[in-house]
């Protein structure tokens, strides 16, 4: 559990850095272009990766049902999903896209529970609402109505939660390594399969030198993330982690603050109610597992 939590910890910083820095790269790329160039990259890595840990092996045992259950991840979690956001934030502001998002682990809680039977205590609910309500001070901003970019990216946001349960289900039998591979390797065909469906695959062609760097600056941040989040979900409870990513808004707040040099009071009150949020869900999972272990000492 402490290494899950330690995982998924970083996988929340990552994303904090990952977000700050990804705007720059997608004002400047055609945002379907970037997503699926950065997802071929990250597959690649992982290819290696696989190939070095010689966990190639182990993909030549997989059963038919874990081969569609990897294609499945790749469907629904690294390529329908991202179609879906980026079209949906075209459509809409970035903070009410972003609030929307960070409204995951409600659905991950619910899915959590009716499919893997996962207990929720009331700990978790009121540090997750803390980071929830962190969030929303950080963004400045409450929901009031949705339009049909908002209902896109809440659509995005389910896919992605319900991806994060399917993996959970499948990381109990199978490698970190192996699935993040899967939602890699599989979510970059079926976005390849857009790009040349939408006309749009041409522009892979034509980017710049300074097109193609923020691609692999920001491929580097995607491949840490994925690494570090199906290793951690792997030992943590799919609805601890999902909560403990909302971590990620306070740090890009931060860097952005260091970047521009203005930050508001009501963003300093977010990131205050999100760093007790993290450490209610934290510190508890933490105290539970030590007294674990004590009891069966």
């Amino acid at each position: 559990m402490k290494k899950g939590i330690l995982l998924v910890l970083a996988t929340a910083i990552i994303s904090g850095f990952s977000i700050f820095i990804n705007q720059f790269g997608v004002s400047v790329i055609n945002p379907y272009v970037f997503t699926g160039l950065k997802n071929i990259v990250v597959a690649l890595f992982i290819c290696c990766l696989l190939l070095a840990m010689k966990d190639w092996r182990f993909l030549k045992s997989l059963s038919k049902k874990y081969w569609l259950l990897l294609v499945a991840i790749g469907l629904i979690g690294g390529s329908i999903p991202f179609l879906l956001f980026f079209k949906g934030l075209s459509l809409t502001t970035a903070v009410q896209g972003s609030f929307i998002h960070k409204t995951m682990f409600i659905y991950v809680m619910v899915f959590a529970i009716l499919f893997l039977k996962e207990r929720i205590n009331k700990k978790l609910i009121f540090g997750s609402l803390l980071l929830l309500l962190g969030n929303a001070f950080l963004l400045k901003f409450i929901p009031h109505s949705l339009g049909t970019g908002d209902l896109l990216i809440l659509l995005a946001t389910l896919f992605w939660a319900i991806e994060s349960v399917v993996s959970k289900h499948v990381l109990r039998e199978l490698p970190a390594r192996v699935v993040a591979w899967g939602r890699m390797f599989f979510g970059s065909i079926f976005i390849l399969a857009f790009l040349a469906g939408s006309g749009q695959l041409f522009l892979i062609g034509i980017l710049k030198i300074s097109q193609i760097s923020w691609v692999a600056i920001t491929s580097v941040f995607l491949f840490g993330y994925v690494i570090t989040w199906y290793a951690g979900l792997k030992h943590v409870p799919v609805s601890v982690a999902t909560s403990i990513l909302l971590l990620g808004a306070p740090i890009t707040t931060l860097l952005t603050f260091i970047y521009s040099g203005a930050i508001s009071l009501m963003q300093i009150v977010g990131i205050v109610f999100a760093l007790f949020g993290i450490l209610i869900i934290c510190l508890k999972r933490s105290f539970k597992h030590h007294k674990e272990i004590y009891v069966r000492t």
